[in-house]
């Protein structure tokens, strides 16, 4: 038995978890998705940690300490997929294919990004408070500077520039969905996410459930950050580049090459699936 599946197995089945995903219910997507922030913000807690206590090697080799910051940050993606809870930036892909698919509706998939996002903010923010800064982890000089200095840049970039790092952030982001899901074994499943969202850190692109750790960490630990200048300078461009990456660059394009045989059928509405009463198969991010 082939441990891979083929592109096309990919991209059916990333449709078809969409839909199951989309049509939960309220509570129990919202669970998964702050479930899916949290484990966002673990993986950047230890990042910042790791990367931020490596003072000498910022000042001998920088680009070395980026990588630092890149290889351990897959934590929070790896545990997302493994544990098969919820992740917005994933979904934008995900419920782009099962709405071409037919599977939902327009309303049904603003529905689920919405719900998912929202319960990433949760997660990721609360993460941030409980487990940076009430154990101090955030708090030390040299990672509270090296976290205060990186959320300062990430609401100093014009929109554009955010906008484009958000896109190629989440292009990464899909790639290494895609690349999990072709695996069927954990190993592989782990190797495959590994390598593009390494990529995309290390590159320092924006990813919008990251920066919902990081940038009101920051502030919470005393960084000179407004919130109009999170959420516009940062937030608002991040997302927005994060949809389209997800959905338009990486989304459309696999569902017009492996998807077109599918005929459109009526969409599902959320009350009318089976994972509306409670009874869900096997799901990942």
């Amino acid at each position: 038995m082939s441990l891979l599946r083929s592109p096309s197995e990919i991209v059916d089945y990333m449709a078809h978890h969409g839909t199951e995903k989309a049509v939960m219910p309220v509570w129990r997507l919202g669970l998964m998705a702050v479930l899916g922030g949290m484990f966002i913000g673990l993986g950047t807690l230890l990042a910042m940690e790791v990367a931020g206590g490596a003072t000498g090697l910022a000042a001998s080799n920088p680009g070395l300490q980026k990588f630092l910051f890149g290889a351990v940050f897959p934590l929070g993606f790896i545990a997302v997929t493994l544990t098969g809870v919820d992740l917005f930036t994933s979904n934008c892909a995900g419920g782009f294919t099962a709405w071409w698919q037919g599977g939902i509706g327009s309303k049904t998939l603003t529905r689920f990004w919405v719900i998912s996002f929202a319960g990433n903010a949760i997660g990721a923010v609360a993460t941030a408070w409980l487990f940076g800064l009430e154990t101090h982890l955030l708090t030390t000089d040299a990672a509270t500077q090296y976290l205060v200095n990186i959320a300062s840049a990430k609401v100093s970039h014009p929109f554009w520039m955010t906008f484009t790092k958000g896109v190629l952030a989440n292009m990464l982001v899909c790639v290494a969905s895609m690349q999990g899901y072709s695996a069927k074994d954990t190993f592989g499943r782990m190797l495959g996410i590994w390598f593009p969202v390494m990529a995309f850190v290390t590159l320092g692109m924006e990813h919008s459930i990251a920066n919902l750790f990081i940038i009101p960490a920051a502030m919470m630990a005393g960084a000179d950050i407004s919130l109009s200048q999170f959420i516009v300078g940062n937030l608002i461009p991040a997302t927005l580049g994060n949809l389209v990456g997800g959905a338009l660059l990486i989304g459309l394009p696999y569902a017009l090459i492996y998807l077109p045989q599918h005929k459109k059928s009526a969409p599902v509405k959320a009350h009318e699936h089976p994972a509306a009463e409670g009874c869900v198969p096997d799901l990942v991010p």
